[in-house]
């Protein structure tokens, strides 16, 4: 949970005790998924449980703290992104609970389950060509802001630092405090890169031992919403490198998969990036077990299954 919003009391307003209620979500063990690899957990932090229903509300919020502090946002000024879906919804759900109008570019080709969500909360959709994904919201989104900046809060969650650390400040100390700091290996898929940022420095500072792994689709050409391939796709500023100890490269298929599988074995109904995630840890837990090791490997259930319902590859087997 963000500090601005922590131990939430009685005379705090609804919208500060909605907000209160981002973070501190729970830690499940995936041990149907582990089967194969004996000696070696999967943990999984369900960031679903979160009130606008993905990681990506931590983010958001400190956002938006970061400028209604530094005077950029005001109530004269209408939020204005970028999104390939979540970061969107949970400036609209913010927004509406603090008072914000919220304007958003997203790719045409975004989930029905998605627009409407956004639209329930009022937020004002522009849809930028399909076939240029995220980075053809990015183009959008720049276009619109540099047209009358005066009018927009632009947070630019691709380059914002507050995005990241709003990862180094909370979900890093929950999954050191919910693993008693016994991880070994921590692993998250990147699109605009802040959760894995984020935790990853957090773990070099804090348990310098674990093993940060970065992962990303496999190819530029990719059905992984609101993921990035970074040797083609623009760059997000907050993206290091560095924090990497590894890569794991992601199968379009192989990751829908997983996602049909954490359904069927887990009963965990999740989204195209949590299956991500699940695969790359499973990948790093059969590298362990091939090279006789035990291990911890923690990753993030990004959101659930509900934006996503109305995709083809529920109907394969």
């Amino acid at each position: 949970m963000l500090a601005a919003f922590a131990n939430p009391s009685p005379l705090r307003t609804q919208a500060e005790h909605l907000l209160a209620t981002i973070g501190n979500t729970p830690m499940l063990r995936l041990d149907k998924i582990a089967r194969e690899v004996p000696g070696i957990d999967i943990f999984a932090k369900a960031e679903y449980f979160n009130p606008g229903g993905s990681v990506k509300d931590r983010a958001g919020l400190n956002m938006i703290l970061d400028g209604e502090r530094s005077g950029r946002l005001h109530a004269d000024r209408t939020i204005l992104d970028a999104t390939s879906g979540n970061t969107g919804i949970a400036y609209a759900m913010i927004g509406a609970a603090r008072g914000y109008q919220v304007k958003l570019c997203l790719p045409a080709n975004a989930s029905i389950e998605r627009k409407r969500i956004l639209k329930a909360y009022g937020a004002e959709m522009v849809f930028s060509d399909a076939a240029g994904g995220s980075d053809g919201a990015i183009r959008l989104c720049r276009k619109i802001y540099e047209a009358d900046p005066d009018r927009y809060f632009y947070p630019d969650q691709y380059n914002n630092p507050a995005n990241w650390k709003a990862h180094f400040e909370t979900t890093g100390p929950e999954i050191i405090e919910q693993t008693n700091g016994l991880l070994t290996h921590f692993v998250a898929a990147m699109g605009t890169s802040g959760t894995f940022t984020g935790v990853s420095r957090r773990l070099h500072r804090d348990l310098p031992d674990v093993k940060c792994f970065s992962g990303q689709p496999s190819s530029s050409f990719h059905g992984l919403e609101g993921l990035k391939h970074m040797p083609t796709a623009i760059v997000p500023g907050i993206y290091d490198p560095t924090l990497a100890d590894g890569n794991i490269w992601l199968e379009t298929e192989e990751s829908y998969a997983m996602v049909r599988r954490l359904a069927r074995e887990e009963g965990l109904l999740v989204g195209i990036s949590s299956g991500c995630n699940v695969l790359a840890a499973l990948q790093i837990a059969r590298e362990l077990k091939a090279a006789g090791r035990t291990g911890m490997i923690v990753t993030v259930l990004c959101d659930s299954a509900e934006k996503y319902l109305s995709d083809r590859f529920w109907d394969e087997e």
